[in-house]
């Protein structure tokens, strides 16, 4: 992951922390030389050099710390912006759209998600903080080799030994601990969750009239008090007595060096300045197995996100597809059909058998209650999905042939469950077409054309208004206008050359009235045309050309509107059951 930022970043990053390891030893020597001249009395000269020495290694080592943070964090945002860049594009582009909404790839890019959103360490961290540990470890090996040279090999291989073991015993603990911490999320979103919910403006006006503060108080208590019960217990249990074992161990270490040198010091086998060099070199292994804030858990947490993105992308990015791919048809000239198509989600059967064609130039309108598969047939045609069996064909070519990318510039689809964007009203129609995005003209058609321009006009700022309360001079507009706004990103999409318009449950925030008004103007607007129109309610669709009864996820009919009425099956039993119960609630003039 290092070798994602520049060799020179990383070149000087390496450089700058063996400096920074190194430094303290040096500043060991020259303290020690110190003592020894102090001792013998020495020329005020030599003394004022070698203090001048040990206090400028330790002044440099200051002056270094803010540029090893420095380069550590520049590392740190090459390497998150080559996973963001990652993750982006497994999530928006290459990973299957089953891959996003199954349960395990979810939490996958959850995780990873996460990291970058800085709620946890990143990759980036967990760089900058093996970088770090470059100086940690310098730091050790020098005052291994000082302690070497002054009292020999086996007290300088018995206190790297110590060290280590304590150091790789602490990392073991943090392992377990963070295995911890990761077990228990249910615990801790639990408690998290009443804690933001207080605090969002959603529940502001629940929480005042129903008087639930107090509630919510006693149940974010109660929530919070067995999660930390949890986590302190484990955290005791985990620490507690390799806390002790580590200690002892460290107490053996540093016994079986100091004690021997003690007895040679007091003998006079040392001199002032190797005893002063060997006890300031021997209690830097000791102290080695405490905390790095530095880079213990950047290393330990950082990678989470970056193992969760890399099995992510095993998991759920589609193998290497083998069928040729051709161009997509600028213009549908005959017809896509649905051909025996089946799909389901896991074990759930949506579409089961379903014949389906869509002719163009006509408007198509797919009907059927609630869960009888509209969506997800809007889906297949998107290319989001692909049929679990059967086919779907574009002029005779199998959909599954056909580059998506090319597809789904030539289909315009808005869908029950539309984006918002908190953005201006200009880029939330412009995202349909990114190169009309800056032409004020063809965003007002489209608007125009969706109903929506005289919400724009009374926008403070036009289409530069920023569609969000949160932002300075924003405005927030009523369900029915987001659906106008969201029909004209639509519009706009055909207009720079989506040739099929696919609308999904586009006037389910509208009363009946608007919708009736909106499906005679779409039609007049889109004659000529390939248009599907999803809905749960028979009696707007009428003027479609062709009406297709979707049950159980199959056509049970299709035909025009007086065809299936003389029919007199489901379509003409539900569309009268609608008309009636509409009649009553909202009273509609004669439409012809």
């Amino acid at each position: 992951m290092a070798l994602r930022a520049s060799p020179g970043l990383l070149a000087a990053s390496i450089a700058l922390n063996l400096v920074m390891g190194a430094l303290p030893a040096v500043s060991i020597v020259w303290m020690s030389i110190m003592f020894d001249l102090l001792g013998r009395a020495a020329d005020t000269g030599e003394l004022a050099v070698a203090i001048g020495l040990a206090v400028g290694a330790f002044v440099l080592q200051q002056l270094l710390a803010p540029f090893q943070t420095a380069l550590g964090e520049m590392i740190m945002r090459c390497v998150d912006g080559h996973c963001v860049t990652r993750t982006m594009r497994a999530a928006l582009v290459t990973a299957p759209m089953m891959a996003l909404e199954e349960r395990h790839g979810a939490q996958l890019l959850a995780d990873a998600r996460d990291g970058f959103d800085r709620v946890q360490p990143t990759p980036g961290d967990a760089v900058a903080g093996t970088l770090a540990l470059i100086a940690r470890y310098t730091y050790l090996l020098t005052t291994a080799v000082l302690i070497g040279v002054v009292l020999g090999p086996v007290p300088a291989a018995i206190m790297t030994g110590t060290a280590l073991v304590v150091r790789f015993g602490q990392r073991r603990s943090l392992g377990r601990f963070s295995a911890l911490w990761s077990g228990l999320i249910g615990a801790r979103r639990k408690a998290a969750y009443l804690r933001g919910a207080v605090s969002s403006p959603q529940w502001a006006k629940d929480i005042r009239l129903l008087r639930l503060l107090p509630w919510l108080q006693v149940r974010h208590d109660n929530d919070s008090r067995d999660y930390f019960a949890l986590l302190w217990s484990g955290r005791r249990r985990i620490y507690f007595a390799p806390f002790l074992g580590h200690s002892l161990v460290a107490l053996l270490g540093g016994g079986l060096v100091l004690v021997p040198m003690a007895r040679e010091a007091a003998t006079s086998g040392l001199t002032l300045f190797e005893l002063s060099l060997a006890i300031q070199a021997t209690l830097v292994p000791i102290r080695f197995g405490v905390f790095f804030p530095e880079s213990d858990v950047k290393t330990q947490v950082g990678l989470k996100a970056y193992h969760a993105l890399a099995e992510f992308e095993r998991s759920a990015l589609p193998q290497k597809d083998t069928i040729p791919v051709v161009t997509a048809p600028n213009t549908l000239q005959e017809a896509i059909r649905f051909e025996n198509v089946s799909f389901g989600y896991g074990d759930q059967a949506v579409l089961r058998g379903l014949d389906l064609e869509i002719r163009a130039g006509c408007s198509t309108a797919i009907v059927g209650l609630n869960g009888a598969g509209k969506t997800t047939l809007v889906k297949l045609l998107a290319k989001l999905y692909e049929p679990g069996g059967g086919r779907i064909t574009v002029d005779g070519t199998s959909l599954c042939e056909i580059d998506a990318d090319l597809w789904q510039r030539r289909i315009a689809i808005i869908f029950q469950d539309y984006v918002r964007y908190e953005l201006s009203a200009a880029d939330n129609i412009g995202l349909g077409a990114l190169p009309l995005l800056h032409d004020e003209a063809a965003l007002l058609a489209a608007a125009e054309r969706a109903g929506a321009v005289e919400v724009v006009r009374s926008l403070p700022e036009g289409l530069r208004t920023p569609l969000s309360k949160a932002y300075s001079g924003g405005r927030d507009l009523s369900g029915g206008q987001w659906q106008r706004i969201a029909i004209a990103r639509a519009f706009l999409a055909v207009a720079a050359g989506a040739s099929t318009l696919v609308l999904d449950e586009p006037t389910a925030q509208l009363d009946v009235r608007a919708e009736v008004e909106f499906y005679d103007r779409f039609l007049d607007l889109t004659q000529g045309l390939t248009t599907v129109i999803i809905s749960h309610r028979f009696s707007t669709v009428r003027r479609a050309d062709r009406i297709v009864v979707l049950e159980h996820g199959r056509v049970a009919e299709a035909g025009t509107h007086a065809e299936l009425l003389d029919l007199d099956g489901r379509y003409a039993h539900l569309f009268r059951l609608q008309a009636r119960r509409f009649a009553d609630d909202h009273p509609l003039e004669p439409t012809q």
